[in-house]
């Protein structure tokens, strides 16, 4: 499963002694990082609490539009209202993306392994479990109403994950299946008919009554979690999570920082979600399967990982950034790590689309599109290593994967 905390690849551990109060991060550092100036590393731990705001606003609104171009296409399903609808998943899915930088330390998104993150983005997902596939048209919860009665936003929440792994029931993926259907071709994405949400008239499709259901309300479902992890970062409020880690000693903010990237960079990114893909030539272990937007995902991490190092967020939101700390110690350095965050981004939109093309049998290692994917592996661990690096230049041990 690559939801929540990770199963196969080892979190990110930042080692200093004492609890961190997040995750698997401990410290026993002082309370201000050697090397760096505590005024500013006060107002980068608030800048970033700032972006994170700004990054989870930014999901939530452009998640709202699609949900409204969603309720259009079930209210007429028709191909040119389902392309509408598929666009704005489509337009959503990066802003959702670069918020993956802010996992990995126990944070509002993962908390305990009991935060919202399975039920946003659990993959891969098992088809079958919610609607018909190839083979076999009545598998799935919307086949089976005396099984699932119920299909509302509680109801899909209870079944999601429920006796594997891969059943999938809710989220981003859940929704892209219902929009897209299974992907059968090996040079596009899935063909789902719009057909099959028509409730009524001829071309009425089997369940099509709770097709439509089960997609509005697993995307209610999607908007409730994202605005309580936004919630849980408004500045306005003075009893939720940001306030909490606003007051924690400034060494145990940045090790969740750093510890969130640094896990993203490499364990995650680089590995659960492109090289076991890379390595496998499977579409399965592909984060976007459906919708052919796996590229797009990648870009979006990489960038999300990016914002946090230069203060760069969402609606112009601009500040110091953990570059910005590091060069009050070593500008040379926090150049480099800057530069090479760069470079991932760069060489992650280098990777021609779509991305399970380059997963297939009879394409070389050679190939331009597996040469690019190898390149971003490449570079995500590379910066994964300065990124170590650079933490103990502020006096912090940091263990990712």
């Amino acid at each position: 499963m690559k939801s929540g905390l990770l199963s196969s690849v080892p979190l990110a551990a930042v080692l200093i002694a004492a609890s961190c109060g997040g995750g698997d991060q401990t410290t026993t550092a002082a309370s201000q990082p050697s090397g760096a100036d505590a005024t500013l590393s006060a107002e980068v731990v608030e800048h970033y609490a700032d972006g994170v705001f700004a990054s989870y606003g930014a999901s939530l609104d452009s998640a709202t539009a699609m949900s409204d171009t969603i309720d259009t296409f079930l209210a007429t399903p028709t191909e040119d209202t389902l392309t509408a609808a598929r666009q704005s998943w489509l337009d959503a899915r990066p802003d959702y993306g670069v918020t993956e930088a802010f996992r990995f330390y126990g944070g509002p998104i993962d908390a305990d392994d009991a935060g919202p993150e399975g039920q946003i983005n659990a993959w891969p997902m098992d088809e079958s479990y919610v609607d018909y596939v190839e083979g076999d048209a009545n598998s799935g919860i919307i086949n089976d109403p005396e099984e699932h009665p119920e299909l509302t936003p509680g109801a899909l929440a209870e079944l999601n994950e429920a006796g594997g792994e891969t059943n999938v029931s809710t989220g981003w993926h859940a929704i892209e299946f219902l929009l897209w259907g299974q992907d059968l071709s090996e040079d596009g994405p899935g063909e789902r008919p719009a057909t099959d949400f028509a409730t009524t008239g001829t071309a009425a499709a089997k369940n099509a009554d709770r097709r439509v259901e089960y997609l509005g309300s697993v995307t209610e479902l999607l908007l409730a979690d994202l605005q309580d992890v936004a919630d849980a970062w408004d500045p306005e409020a003075d009893d939720n999570y940001r306030a909490e880690f606003l007051a924690k000693p400034s060494d145990e903010a940045l090790t969740d920082i750093i510890g969130g990237i640094g896990e993203l960079s490499r364990g995650e990114l680089a590995g659960e979600r492109m090289s076991v893909a890379y390595t496998e030539r499977t579409q399965e272990e592909e984060h976007s399967c459906f919708s052919d937007n796996t590229t797009e995902d990648i870009v979006a991490n990489a960038q999300g990982v990016a914002n946090v190092i230069t203060g760069d967020y969402p609606g112009g939101l601009a500040g110091p950034g953990l570059a910005q700390l590091l060069a009050d110690d070593d500008e040379a350095a926090a150049a480099e790590l800057t530069a090479a965050v760069e470079t991932s981004v760069t060489s992650a939109e280098s990777i021609p689309a779509p991305f399970d093309q380059h997963l297939l049998d009879g394409v070389s290692d050679d190939d331009p599109g597996r040469a690019a994917i190898k390149t971003t592996m490449g570079n995500l661990g590379a910066q994964t290593d300065l990124i170590v690096d650079q933490a103990a230049a502020l006096g912090l041990t940091v263990e990712v994967s």
